[in-house]
C-alpha cells in the first residue's frame, strides 16, 4: 500500500497545501467514511460545510473555498474532480495483469492474426480472419467473431462479444457482457401482421478510447455502420440501435436507449434512462436530463428535461405552473361559491 506525506501528495497533484506537511496519507475515502490516513474531496459547494467535521487527514478543495477551523489539511486545486481522480490512481491497487500469450484452453482459429504481447484467456474464442492488435487483452470467456478487427491495447472483459466484421480502435474497453454487433431490430410486416427479418449486413465501429459498460448492446447497422466516436463513454445497460452515430467525447449514462438511425453530435450527454425515438439528430454539446423522452430533433448547446424533452427553462416554468394548481383550484372553488351566491334569486321584502 502506498504511503505519501501531505506535502508529497500536494506536489504530485499540483496543489497548494494548507496544514501539516508531514501527515501520512495511505488511501482515499468520501468525507463521511474517511478516517485518519485518508484523503477525501469536496468539489460541490454543498459539501464544503462537511469538511471541517471530517476525520480525513487531508481534503482536496477548490482554490477559493472557505473552510472553518479546526479542519483537516487542505489541498487547494483548480479542478477538484481531476485531482481526486489522480489521488485515487496513486493509492489504487496494482491492476491485475493477465499472462501474455494464448491460454492452452483458448480457441484461436489458425486464420486469425495476433499482434505482439497479446493475452488470450481461458475459453476465449477468436474466429477465422479476426485481427487482434498489439498488447490487447481478451479475458477468459470472450468472443471475437469472424474477420472482426481489434486495435492495440484494448481490454475485453469476460463474456463480452464482438461479432463478425466489427471494428474496434485502439485502447477500447468492453466490460462484462457487452455485445458489439448484435443484429439490428429490423423486420417487414405483411398484411396479416407477420414479421419477416430484414438482413442486417452492416457493422459496428468503435473509435479509439471508447469505453462500453457491462451488458450494453451496440447493434450492427442494417447497412453501412453504427459508429461510436473517439473518446465516448457508454455506461452499463445502454442500448444503441442500428445505424446510430455518436459523436466524439459523448457520454451515455445507464439504462438510456437510442432507436435506430439517431445521430448525436460532439460532447453530447444523455443522463440515465433517457429515451430517443428513431431518426433523430441531437446537436453538439446538448445535455439531456434523466428520464427525458426525446421525440424530435434537438439543437445543441443547451440542457433539456422532461418528456417530451424541452429546454431546461421551459421545463422549470411548467413545473412552477403545476405547483400552483392547488392554489388555483382553491381559488376557483371560492369564485364558484361566490358566483352561486350571486345567482340565487333574491326574496322580496
Amino acid at each position: 500500500m502506498a504511503t505519501l506525506t501531505t506535502a508529497a501528495l500536494a506536489a504530485k497533484l499540483g496543489a497548494v497545501l494548507e496544514g501539516g506537511a508531514e501527515a501520512e496519507v495511505t488511501g482515499v475515502a468520501d468525507l463521511k467514511a474517511a478516517r485518519t490516513g485518508h484523503i477525501s474531496f469536496a468539489g460541490n459547494p454543498k459539501y464544503l460545510k462537511a469538511v471541517a467535521a471530517s476525520a480525513a487527514t487531508a481534503v482536496i478543495v477548490p482554490q477559493e473555498a472557505q473552510i472553518e477551523s479546526p479542519r483537516p489539511a487542505l489541498l487547494r486545486v483548480p479542478h477538484v474532480d481531476a485531482a481526486f481522480a489522480a489521488a485515487c490512481a496513486l493509492f489504487a491497487p496494482k491492476p491485475v495483469m493477465q499472462p501474455r500469450g494464448v491460454h492452452p484452453q483458448a480457441l484461436v482459429a489458425p486464420e486469425a492474426t495476433l499482434g505482439q504481447d497479446v493475452s488470450i484467456g481461458a475459453f476465449a474464442v477468436v474466429e477465422a480472419g479476426a485481427v487482434i492488435g498489439d498488447g490487447t487483452t481478451l479475458f477468459p470467456q470472450t468472443y471475437v467473431g469472424h474477420e472482426a478487427r481489434i486495435g492495440r491495447e484494448c481490454l475485453i472483459y469476460p463474456l463480452a462479444s464482438i461479432r463478425e466484421h466489427c471494428v474496434l480502435g485502439d485502447r477500447v474497453i468492453l466490460h462484462n457482457g457487452a455485445v458489439i454487433g448484435s443484429d439490428g431490430f429490423g423486420y417487414t410486416v405483411d398484411a396479416q401482421g407477420v414479421r419477416t427479418k430484414i438482413p442486417q449486413t452492416g457493422i459496428v465501429v468503435l473509435e479509439d478510447d471508447v469505453e462500453i459498460g457491462a451488458n450494453t448492446t451496440v447493434d450492427r447497422a442494417r447497412f453501412g455502420e453504427t459508429r461510436v466516436g473517439q473518446g465516448s463513454k457508454v455506461d452499463n445497460l445502454v442500448m444503441i440501435g442500428h445505424n446510430c452515430v455518436i459523436g466524439p467525447q459523448s457520454v451515455l449514462c445507464a439504462q438510456m436507449g437510442m432507436a435506430g438511425t439517431c445521430t448525436l453530435g460532439r460532447q453530447v450527454v444523455c443522463a440515465g434512462q433517457v429515451g430517443l425515438a428513431g431518426h433523430l439528430t441531437i446537436g453538439d454539446g446538448a445535455v439531456i436530463g434523466a428520464q427525458a423522452g426525446v421525440p424530435k430533433d434537438l439543437p445543441g448547446g443547451q440542457m433539456y428535461l422532461g418528456s417530451p424533452a424541452v429546454p431546461r427553462l421551459e421545463f422549470g416554468k411548467s413545473l412552477a405552473h403545476v405547483a400552483s394548481l392547488p392554489k388555483v383550484k382553491k381559488r376557483l372553488k371560492e369564485l364558484e361559491a361566490r358566483l352561486a351566491a350571486l345567482e340565487q334569486p333574491r326574496v322580496s321584502p
